[in-house]
């Protein structure tokens, strides 16, 4: 944890894919700081560069130049094994398509992080998270046994069960349906009230990012605008500028 209270903290980070005249510059001197129980959103046009922002901020990719630290711990100059040690106490994720192993059951498949670390799971925080997401009479079903929001709420699951300083998440709610998908983003704001989780969403929907307590919007590689707390109609009334 910084001093100040930001848990993850990224200074001037840029990202250049190629060299010479092919050179892309998906990010070009993003700064970002992000304090405990925060819910912040990313959203901006494709090609913007918010899905390169969340990786590197999770330290799945690299910056070209710039720092990123998570908890206090710089992790762009980490090596691999020092980094997956980092990701694995520190990083949950929740992806569009939701990851889970066919033949392994809800209970399986949330404990999954636990298991490959050879930890033994918390029995009453599972029951709990299990509980909260009305899971609790699923937990023996495999993924092809439950319906596209059942399965994001294990894969949510399987992110929170390790107690992580930050959860990234990335269209959490792109494969979903609007009313499913509304589950979700209440879900999300829920563990960010009831639990104080952190959480980074890079989203393209304004609904989703109406729920954040800051959105932050990308055009170009750079941060260009900054809402707190904005309404659905306002955020999608910003990006129309944006294209």
């Amino acid at each position: 944890m910084q001093p100040n209270g930001h848990v993850v903290v990224a200074r001037d980070i840029t990202r250049r894919y190629g060299e010479g005249a092919t050179a892309v510059d998906a990010l070009r001197g993003v700064s970002i700081e992000v304090s405990k129980g925060e819910l912040v959103a990313v959203m901006g046009p494709s090609g913007s560069g918010k899905s390169t922002l969340m990786h590197t901020l999770a330290g799945l990719d690299k910056p070209t130049s710039g720092s990123v630290t998570i908890a206090g711990t710089e992790i762009t100059d980490l090596d691999d094994a020092k980094l997956t040690l980092l990701r694995r106490e520190h990083i949950g994720f929740v992806f569009q398509f939701f990851n889970l192993l066919p033949m392994l059951t809800t209970e399986e498949n949330i404990v999954l992080p636990l298991t490959i670390a050879g930890s033994t799971p918390d029995r009453a925080w599972l029951d709990e998270l299990l509980t909260k997401t009305g899971l609790s009479d699923r937990r023996k079903h495999r993924p092809s046994e439950l319906s596209g929001g059942e399965q994001q709420r294990v894969a949510i699951s399987r992110a929170l069960i390790t107690h992580p300083t930050i959860l990234f998440a990335d269209e959490p709610t792109g494969n979903l349906d609007s009313k499913t998908g509304g589950e979700i983003l209440d879900l999300l704001r829920d563990s960010a009230d009831s639990y104080g989780q952190t959480i980074v969403m890079v989203t393209h929907e304004p609904r989703a990012a109406s729920i954040a307590d800051r959105i932050l919007f990308l055009a170009d590689g750079l941060i260009v605008k900054q809402l707190t707390e904005a309404s659905a109609a306002e955020v999608l009334e910003f990006m129309a500028t944006l294209h």
